[in-house]
């Protein structure tokens, strides 16, 4: 793993130096680009500017051309001079034939220094002639300087100038990728740390240490992973204390029975007591609880891999609360509670298994029969709402307290702590009624506050969904 963390790592410090150096590369190169086309334009610019100078010069001195490529040849030098008019001494003379990278016509129209392209006595159309740079000797046009096709070499100042932009350039992209070097490491180390420290703690829950947290040091897509991880780590840690309460549950709800049901018949084998109806009745209890616990825990087993089978039928909501309130109907008058229905006779039918889906409910009327006092009231409620129809139980009684609701559905948990464990109730009402309810395709959720009373909701999809059937 730390192997693999530490390829990633390599990966993304190569990748950030490949961007960087690209984009270093495509800066330098248009950056070298650009200067040099502006230095060869302002080049241009100087050696025409010194180039008109001189054979206006010429031109003052003798009052005609005659002679001026001769003349231009001889003096001819690399434009422009060097910075402060320094020059050195005893310069080589240029060879008679070299280029000159500009034409010079008269006034005519033809040629009077010739150029590649151009040949002395040449006629330049008027056309060329717009394009070119006129010189001008006491406000007349003298003659016009185009440019030729060629371009001058560069003088030795020029040189070392170019070849400074050049290394200045080369320099600027190495430390560009210097720099990106060490941001990159930076960068990477930054990454991957948030995955170095989800890695250590996976190894941590995987040695049994569940609950591990990470710090969530962003608010990306790691960070949501870090979120996610940390939400797992307590929903394992959870679950396992939960497995663990569980179990010492069914073990406590397991042992009482049996220890009774075991008494019962030693003491009936050593002869120490008699047998009578009460003592059958007593052991009859007990064993019709393990029963009911046996049969409820298996009920959960299946929920849990979803085998569990529903026998499907299209009920009215109505005619299934008021069957539901007739059950419950002499248990009611003897605690002087009242039961009401609140439901609309034109529901659509809903497809459930009625005696599950009884189970649910009644298990809920239980609940809140138990913890309702005496002159309260239980509604029956069904209601449409879109695809969904609603079904609700809701009682005034004591309510319970907002730190117990979110361990409601959970198994063996009991919110009246004050209820003992051999009251007959195995604790797993509310969670067997959850899975019931998510198989149908449907949710169960609770609102309740205290002194004010409870509501369970059932919510069940009309078009049923495909789980069990």
């Amino acid at each position: 793993m730390r192997g693999s963390l530490r390829s990633l790592m390599l990966k993304l410090i190569l990748a950030f130096l490949l961007v960087s150096l690209a984009g270093t590369a495509v800066v330098a190169v248009l950056a070298g680009r650009s200067a040099n086309t502006a230095f060869d334009r302002y080049r241009l610019i100087q050696d025409q500017a010194n180039f008109m100078a001189e054979v206006s010069a010429y031109y003052q001195n003798n009052g005609s051309w005659q002679g001026v490529d001769a003349y231009v040849r001889q003096k001819m030098r690399p434009f422009p001079p060097p910075p402060g008019g320094e020059t050195r001494p005893n310069p080589p003379p240029p060879p008679p034939n070299a280029p000159i990278p500009f034409v010079l016509v008269d006034r005519q129209g033809r040629v009077v220094i010739q150029a590649p392209g151009y040949r002395l006595g040449q006629s330049v159309s008027r056309a060329e002639l717009e394009r070119g740079s006129p010189i001008l000797v006491e406000g007349q046009v003298i003659g016009t300087v185009l440019s030729a096709e060629e371009t001058a070499a560069f003088n030795p100042q020029q040189a070392i100038f170019k070849r400074q932009i050049n290394q200045a350039l080369l320099i600027a992209a190495l430390a560009a990728t210097i720099v990106a070097l060490l941001l990159a490491v930076i960068l990477a180390r930054n990454l991957t740390r948030p995955l170095r420290e989800l890695t250590k703690a996976t190894q941590t829950i995987a040695e049994g240490e569940l609950g591990q947290q990470v710090v969530v040091r962003s608010q990306d897509e790691l960070g949501e992973l870090a979120d996610a991880f940390n939400r797992m780590s307590r929903h394992l840690a959870e679950a396992r204390q939960l497995r663990r309460q569980m179990t010492a549950d069914v073990a406590h709800d397991l042992r009482n029975p049996l220890m009774v049901i075991t008494g019962y018949i030693e003491s009936l084998r050593e002869g120490v007591l008699q047998p009578s109806p009460a003592m059958f009745e007593a052991m009859y209890s007990e064993a019709h609880h393990l029963q009911r616990l046996v049969e409820d825990l298996r009920t959960l087993s299946l929920a849990d891999a979803h085998e569990l089978s529903l026998n499907r039928q299209w009920v009215a909501p109505q005619a299934f609360l008021k069957n539901l309130a007739l059950a419950y109907m002499n248990q009611t008058l003897q605690q002087s509670i009242a039961l009401h229905i609140e439901a609309d006779p034109e529901l659509p039918d809903i497809s459930i298994d009625p005696e599950r889906m009884a189970q649910v409910v009644g298990n809920l009327i239980s609940n809140a029969l138990r913890f309702t006092p005496a002159g309260g009231q239980i509604v029956l409620a069904a209601r449409q709402q879109a695809n969904v129809v609603i079904l609700s139980v809701r009682d005034s009684g004591m309510g319970i307290a907002p730190e117990k609701i979110p361990h409601i559905f959970h198994r063996f948990y009991r919110a009246d702590e004050s209820r003992p464990q051999n009251s007959g109730e195995s604790g797993l009402g509310l969670a067997i009624a959850k899975s019931i309810v998510e198989a149908h395709g449907g949710s169960i959720t609770v609102e309740s506050e205290l002194g004010r009373g409870t509501t369970f909701t059932i919510r069940l999809p009309m078009v049923p969904a495909k789980f069990n059937s």
